[in-house]
């Protein structure tokens, strides 16, 4: 059980965790990632790779730290504004997800809110609710709560809490659909490209279904989301749904995660 021992320890332990993210820092990646990500938090320039790394190598070192422990840490390294150090924090849920339990999610609605970036958010609603969503169904209401919130990045990690499984070929691709249907008006950037990329990713194993949901929907389909979604469609098919959305085809290539 967790007692006060470990409570005491925690801004230690959070300490530690930045001092060693520190160390992996150089200034010419902290003010590319600043830059790239147009981000009001302070960068210290570690890798994602080195940021995983170190959040491994802490739990392994401290096993001794219970399910509760593990979250404390998780807010106490996120109330510092900088990135590092909340991109630990998710990697620290990430690491610990076996252990979570359904009122975890209360905590990931608070981050999603706070994370302003894709760079956070795209990971807290892949890996942390949407894994929560496959362990513990009932919280697929959540889902439904966040899609219609004013803040959009609610709304695009209602979506992307469902990726994961629909990219194996599973998942609950009727729950995405009554989710996105009514997205597909949306101006927001960030919406329409993750609009465009779960229906990608479930086009590669799936593609029938993707464009058989895409063609009496084209002509509202935003072109962002429709560019993405024929990417891994066969050639033919993807020049159909073009002409349906009255589309010139062009060449496009892959971009960035969150982009």
């Amino acid at each position: 059980m967790s007692g006060e021992p470990a409570l005491a320890g925690l801004p230690g332990f959070a300490a530690d965790i930045e001092r060693a993210l520190r160390s992996h820092g150089t200034a010419e990646r902290a003010a590319g990632s600043k830059a790239y990500l147009k981000s009001s938090l302070e960068f210290v320039g570690a890798s994602v790779p080195d940021t995983r790394a170190v959040v491994r190598g802490f739990l392994r070192s401290h096993p001794e730290l219970a399910a509760p422990d593990v979250r404390r840490l998780a807010v106490v390294l996120w109330e510092v504004p900088i990135f590092e150090r909340r991109a630990a924090a998710v990697m620290l849920l990430i690491e610990d997800a076996a252990r979570s339990e359904p009122a975890d999610m209360d905590l990931v609605e608070r981050l999603l809110r706070e994370s302003e970036t894709w760079a956070l958010v795209d990971s807290l609603s892949c890996d942390v609710s949407g894994g929560l969503v496959v362990r513990f169904p009932e919280l697929s209401a959540t889902l439904d709560r966040w899609a219609a919130d004013g803040n959009f990045w609610l709304r695009r990690a209602a979506l992307l809490s469902l990726l994961v499984p629909l990219r194996r070929g599973q998942g609950d691709w009727e729950h995405f659909v009554r989710l996105a249907e009514p997205m597909l008006a949306e101006r927001e950037f960030f919406i329409r490209k993750a609009l465009g990329w779960v229906l990608r990713e479930t086009a590669k194993r799936r593609p029938e279904l993707v464009a058989d949901w895409i063609r009496p929907r084209a002509a509202r389909v935003s072109r962002l989301t429709l560019r993405e979604a024929i990417k891994p469609l066969p050639p033919r098919v993807a020049a159909e749904l073009l002409a349906l959305a009255g589309v010139e085809p062009r060449a496009h290539a892959d971009s960035p995660r969150g982009s």
